[in-house]
């Protein structure tokens, strides 16, 4: 810089060409900066630098003059959360959660507006995720409403495993979320913290590489599947039908905790898992019946990816590759896999592919033992004796006794399930997406 100084010092001629064009830099940063409010967003995984990013922007643009503040999402969460406990946070399967880190980011979007337009701020840095459509529709939606003509989206790309290593146990193993952790342990809590994010990048990419014509994506109403879509950057249907199995009382709880809670309802299911209905909530049957119109649709279509939750699955798969009623509810369906169907003669074909997303194994065994014959009739429950096609939509009790006998007479003589039993996801809450994808 002295040496740039005095050159200009010893050409006059220099340094009345230099002056205006200095000038006349800066007035365009002020002009272009004071003019209107911006609004930059970091958008990437954990562990992308955007924090560091936020942070070195913000440091040279207050020192050129330009006031600007970093609103880090990561710091609401924080003081909404006061003890972060592991990646289960995370989840997109953690409505409790999913519900907090929705409004930390509208807290701080208010915080963005009033620092804007009362505290004379001119740049705020929203830094955050943001990585689905969800999120980033509330934040345009939010620069719209607010009238900001000035808006930047700025994605942090990395796939080095060594570089983002390296971000996590430089920066992680001292954030605030790990306090006296040791090393191994945040490398490994962050990097499943990761993989929650990661599983509607890895179906985008898979279908991109099989080139399927002409495919539909249907998904349930549930934001998990709904969330997976977004990501695909394809037109998607939803159906209420889709929906996961409704628990009820169970609802959110893993099933550990249902036999500590409700020790009587845990065996019941385990002595008939098909027909077994939670209180407040559905069996396999309903369920079976629930996706009734889906099955009939699905058989009218080409090609198409149903992006779905585990119980869902079964059902589906126990149609199309022919599995009783017994064997429905204990079919595995691991998470983050794809499972391909192609109609052949009588039957269909199962590709099987692995996104390599890490994933917890939510599979549970059929019961040793377990046989709807060996069960005492007194404990013995059904929830429905109704066909799956019946008119009659008469409720039925969910108990029944001596002096609350089933309707027998809405079976029809030769009443059979067409479905197989499924296996259940571990918790009993939203359970995690998979996929099914059936070409024609």
């Amino acid at each position: 810089i002295v040496k740039s100084a005095a050159k200009v010092m010893d050409n006059s001629n220099d340094l009345k060409k230099a002056e205006p064009r200095v000038n006349e830099k800066k007035c365009s940063w002020a002009s272009y900066m004071t003019n209107s409010p911006t609004v930059i967003v970091l958008i990437g995984l954990p562990a992308r630098g955007k924090t560091y990013i936020s942070k070195k922007l913000t440091r040279y643009l207050n020192w050129i003059g330009v006031p600007t503040k970093v609103f880090n999402l990561g710091v609401y969460r924080r003081e909404a959360v006061q003890s972060y406990k592991s990646y289960d946070f995370f989840r997109h399967d953690n409505k409790e959660a999913m519900k907090i880190r929705k409004q930390c980011a509208i807290v701080a979007l208010e915080d963005v507006k009033s620092y804007l337009n009362e505290e004379g701020g001119q740049i705020a840095v929203f830094d955050a995720t943001n990585t689905t459509r969800e999120r980033r529709s509330l934040i345009l939606s939010f620069v719209k409403e607010s009238a900001y003509k000035h808006f930047f989206m700025f994605r942090s790309l990395c796939d080095d495993p060594e570089v983002i290593a390296a971000s996590i146990l430089d920066v992680k193993v001292s954030s605030p979320d790990y306090p006296e952790r040791d090393r191994e342990s945040v490398m490994e809590d962050f990097l499943k913290r990761i993989e929650c994010y990661k599983f509607s990048k890895a179906l985008r990419g898979f279908l991109e590489n099989q080139k399927i014509p002409d495919l539909k994506v249907w998904t349930s109403q549930l934001r998990r599947t709904i969330q997976t879509a977004e990501e695909l950057g394809v037109p998607y249907e939803q159906w209420k039908i889709l929906n996961e199995i409704d628990a009820g009382i169970c609802e959110e709880m893993t099933y550990e905790k249902i036999k500590e809670t409700y020790p009587d309802e845990y065996s019941l299911r385990d002595q008939d898992k098909y027909h077994y209905r939670y209180p407040g909530g559905e069996s396999y049957q309903d369920l079976v019946q629930r996706l009734e119109p889906v099955i009939m649709e699905l058989e009218r279509q080409g090609n198409v990816l149903v992006i779905c939750h585990q119980a869902v699955m079964r059902c589906l798969l126990a149609y199309f590759l022919d599995k009783s009623a017994d064997d429905l509810p204990y079919l595995k369906c691991p998470l983050h896999v794809v499972l391909k169907l192609t109609p052949v003669a009588y039957g269909c074909k199962v590709d099987i592919f692995d996104l390599k997303v890490e994933a917890v194994n939510t599979h549970r065994d059929r019961p040793l033992g377990s046989s709807r014959q060996e069960v005492p009739p007194t404990l013995l429950r059904r929830n429905s004796f109704t066909p799956l096609s019946s008119e009659d939509q008469v409720k039925r009790p969910r108990l029944f006794s001596v002096g609350n006998p089933p309707r027998l007479a809405s079976i029809p003589a030769s009443s059979t399930s067409r479905f197989p039993v499924a296996q259940e996801s571990e918790e009993l809450s939203e359970s995690p997406v998979s996929s099914v994808c059936l070409s024609s």
